[in-house]
């Protein structure tokens, strides 16, 4: 049951990216008010930044259009597993493929090497639990105004992007939402990072779950790229999990217009 419990919070943890679509962000310019200035920022970026509120807007209308234009994706997803406390370790490579309608998620294995035990109890156990929560509503976990509250706290560099940093706080304790922040590209307002911890434990046997998460735009679309993740949980000890997402091969879906609109023939005989 211990064990379970461990596998269950790892699954809240790793759900987390699959809550990228959000609607309506509606922030208050008196939230936003930091210690950095796009003016500030410009000067050492070559694109043109938009201000923290227009990037959070911005995130928004990519997150619609992309629940929207997604079809699905295909990535070679390559997952680590460490567990110290009893010198165990496991990694597995799998082909990731994603649905969007209807929404599902599988996994082809590729090759596993490690212990058995973190093979079947931990990993294992978490993809079959991904699998069932990318049924689940989207907008229950969302980076959304009915979630959140945001706070602008300042800019960052982060991969390479210069980015405006938020302060996450949930609106309410619910599983999957998060105590952290987000960092949004100040030029596109694309989510490059998400990083915090759990707000609500899944279970009682977990005293905490921190993670960072990132992001990059491929082929147009917001896709996360790694997630690092520590889990701490009583008697069992510490959980080091590291997720590469990589070689995405993303589907868009297609015009309405590309397809052949239907003939009466009733006329015609």
């Amino acid at each position: 049951m211990r064990n379970r419990s461990l596998i269950i919070g790892l699954a809240f943890l790793f759900s987390i990216g699959w809550a990228a679509g959000a609607q309506d962000v509606a922030v208050q310019r008196a939230s936003l008010l930091g210690e950095s200035s796009p003016e500030s920022l410009s000067a050492t970026s070559a694109m043109p930044v938009v201000s923290p509120e227009a990037a959070l807007e911005l995130m928004a209308k990519h997150s619609a259009e992309q629940s929207e234009q997604l079809a699905g994706f295909e990535s070679d997803t390559v997952i680590t597993a460490d567990l110290p406390d009893t010198s165990q370790h496991g990694e597995y490579e799998l082909l990731r493929k994603f649905t969007a309608e209807p929404r599902a998620l599988s996994y082809a294995v590729v090759r596993y090497s490690g212990d058995g035990f973190v093979k079947t109890q931990v990993i294992t156990r978490f993809l079959q639990s991904e699998v069932e929560h990318v049924k689940d509503d989207p907008r229950a976990s969302a980076i959304t105004d009915a979630n959140y509250k945001f706070s602008y706290k300042g800019t960052q560099t982060v991969n390479g992007h210069f980015t405006y940093v938020f302060q996450l706080k949930p609106r309410h304790k619910a599983p999957r939402l998060i105590k952290g922040k987000i960092y949004l590209d100040a030029s596109s307002g694309m989510l490059r990072r998400m990083e915090g911890r759990v707000s609500k434990s899944p279970s009682f046997f977990i005293r905490s779950i921190d993670f960072t998460q990132d992001f990059e735009e491929i082929d147009g679309f917001n896709m996360p790229t790694r997630l690092q993740s520590t889990t701490r949980a009583h008697v069992i000890g510490r959980a080091f999990v590291n997720i590469v997402y990589r070689a995405y091969h993303v589907m868009p879906r297609k015009p309405a217009d590309t397809l052949q609109p239907e003939v009466d023939t009733a006329g015609l005989r």
